[in-house]
Formats: structure tokens, sequence, C-alpha cells
């Protein structure tokens, strides 16, 4: 019997669900997916300059198994670019370190239930409205 995976912390999710490329329909592309612990591993070497070492104690893995993620999130994307596949960030073995909420019409990112507020042009205001990452 295979040992469980270890959930991988994400200190911050994606501020949008994926990418398309531009001048294609979106109903005709087929969907290349990118987990969220992915994304982190590609946000955390190539945003945040930080050594591989570094990111896979901020992710609490091992340093192999972050390559193995970082590898795993560079094919996808090259993928997406080479085959003109829309890129979709969801799912994966993840937490996050703190409670994250998205408006559904708005799609806006946010940290907290506190730290809601209408923004400008959004029709949104209140907790039903909200859905919880993760």
């Amino acid at each position: 019997m295979a040992r469980p995976l270890k959930s991988r912390k994400v200190s911050n999710p994606p501020k949008m669900k994926g990418f398309k490329p531009y001048g294609m329909p979106l109903c005709k592309i087929e969907p290349v997916v990118l987990k969220f612990e992915e994304f982190e591993s590609i946000r955390l070497v190539n945003y945040e300059n930080l050594d591989q070492d570094q990111a896979a104690e901020q992710m609490n893995v091992s340093r192999p198994t972050f390559t193995r993620i970082y590898n795993i999130a560079l094919k996808q994307i090259a993928k997406s670019f080479v085959e003109g596949k829309a890129l979709e960030i969801e799912g994966g073995n993840y937490f996050l370190e703190k409670d994250w909420y998205r408006c559904k019409k708005c799609y806006k990112l946010i940290e907290g239930l506190e730290n809601h507020s209408k923004c400008k042009g959004c029709t949104a205001f209140g907790e039903n409205e909200l859905l919880k990452l993760n």
C-alpha cells in the first residue's frame, strides 16, 4: 500500500482561474490543468526568486518532492504554450495557511471574511456571494 500524499502548503492562491491562448475561442480549446501546488512552486522560484531548498521548506515538502512538483509545473506550462491549450489552475493536494475567498461576481480574491468590502463596479456584498477556496 502506497503512503498517503502529504498536503503541500500554498501561501497565496492564484488571482486567476487560468489562461487561454489569445485569438482562440475557449470552447474549442482543450485545457491543461496546473494544480495549486504546481502554481505555488512556479510562484516561489520564478516570481519570489527563492532557491528550491527555501521553496521546499516554505511548502513543507522535501527538496526532491519540490523538484518533482516544479518540473511537472514547467511541463504543463510548456504543453499549454506549444500545443495552444488553455491553462486551468485548480485542485491538487494542498492546504491554504489562511482562509481565502473568491467573489462569485467579480472573482476578486479576498484574504479572510473580515477583509471583504464591496469593490468598485461589483454588485456583490455578503458572505453568500463568496466562494471559499479549499
